[in-house]
């Protein structure tokens, strides 16, 4: 099956991309859209400097109708990582924090040095009963984890986190999407996550320079607490902004980066996000019977569900530029090859892959 998406990318026909888990493509839309913007944007008689301020709250609407948050309880950022560490800035110094084992390093190394008391969760196929150990053990404030993981394609239960929030409401929940978001439906005010911070290039297709975090009231309260207390010293010019989002948007953010994201959210609407949803759910799901048929998945992967848009191929990483130079793109992660499978992406990409694995690959 053909995927009725990539007509609107520009994609050469001698390749096939599957490194989206790396950096996705933008559509010819959206790119179209960025060159106008950027000619307009720096034209001497322009009005959309003076439009800065009305486009970045159009964006954080738009992301807030997209993943059901409201939009004075989002936030944006240039990427993920700069989100992540006003977050950690903001909570409470003593508390306890539980982290997976090997989750993105720009999860986990932040946390650590900002000098939270932590502990590390086992990453297997016992992912979710492992965490309810780890909670009953260390008892912590706050869980930090990437949805979906980005070497081994790992995907958290949703369903599990919710159910963790109603048995444990007092725990912070802190979920690093750039690897789900764009992916799959995701409903933020019932999903169980206190935050969700993301990075817009990759599924969400926004090019680099964008990203976002996605709050709830209580979390928005706990941040910064005290200097929320004491907010009166502040300069009469803030007095219109939150000191969380005079923390979180410190200086100037790129209209033409956000704008990118904006219009991406856009033309997942115009397509129907949840058809995209569905079609690329049907490819993982052959994709994932062919892999494993062929014993190239990794028994924390094989053995638990759902399943996220990334697989680790278990071939030698050394056949990297082998496929590479087949016009596979994809990338060497942990014991084998990274794929992702996107809405661009179909059947006749995941044969030529398993073609190759299947004649070529030593």
């Amino acid at each position: 099956m053909n995927s009725p998406y990539s007509k609107y990318f520009d994609i050469d026909a001698a390749t096939t991309y599957l490194t989206t888990p790396g950096s996705g493509l933008l559509s010819r839309e959206t790119k179209q859209w960025r060159t106008q913007r950027d000619q307009a944007f720096h034209e001497s008689n322009t009005s959309l400097r003076e439009q800065q301020g009305t486009m970045l709250d159009s964006c954080r609407n738009t992301l807030g109708q997209f993943f059901n948050c409201p939009g004075t309880n989002v936030f944006l950022s240039s990427c993920f990582s700069f989100a992540f560490n006003a977050l950690l800035a903001g909570l409470p110094k003593h508390y306890k924090v539980l982290l997976l084992d090997n989750d993105y390093p720009s999860v986990n190394f932040p946390t650590i040095i900002s000098g939270f008391e932590h502990s590390f969760v086992n990453m297997d196929e016992q992912l979710e009963a492992n965490i309810l150990d780890a909670i009953a053990t260390f008892r912590p404030n706050v869980l930090i984890l990437s949805i979906v993981q980005y070497i081994s394609g790992l995907k958290i239960d949703l369903s599990f986190i919710q159910e963790l929030k109603h048995q444990h409401p007092d725990l912070l929940i802190i979920g690093d999407g750039t690897q789900f978001l764009g992916t799959d439906l995701f409903d933020f005010d019932t999903s169980g996550f206190d935050a969700v911070l993301s990075s817009g290039y990759k599924w969400l297709m926004a090019g680099f320079g964008n990203g976002f975090i996605l709050l709830n009231d209580r979390l928005k309260e706990i941040l910064y607490a005290d200097i929320q207390k004491n907010y009166s010293y502040l300069n009469n010019q803030w007095m219109n902004k939150s000191v969380v989002q005079l923390c979180f948007e410190p200086g100037h953010l790129d209209t033409l980066a956000h704008g990118t994201l904006q219009q991406s959210l856009l033309q997942f609407e115009q397509w129907g996000y949840a058809e995209t949803v569905l079609y690329t759910q049907n490819l993982l799901a052959k994709a994932r019977t062919e892999l494993a048929n062929r014993g190239l998945l990794l028994d924390r992967i094989l053995n638990r569900r759902p399943q996220s848009n990334i697989f680790n191929i278990q071939i030698d990483p050394k056949n990297f530029q082998l496929l590479m130079d087949e016009g596979i793109k994809c990338f060497p992660r942990g014991s084998g090859i990274r794929v992702g499978f996107h809405l661009y992406n179909d059947h006749a990409d995941l044969e030529k892959l398993l073609h190759i694995i299947d004649t070529k690959v030593n």
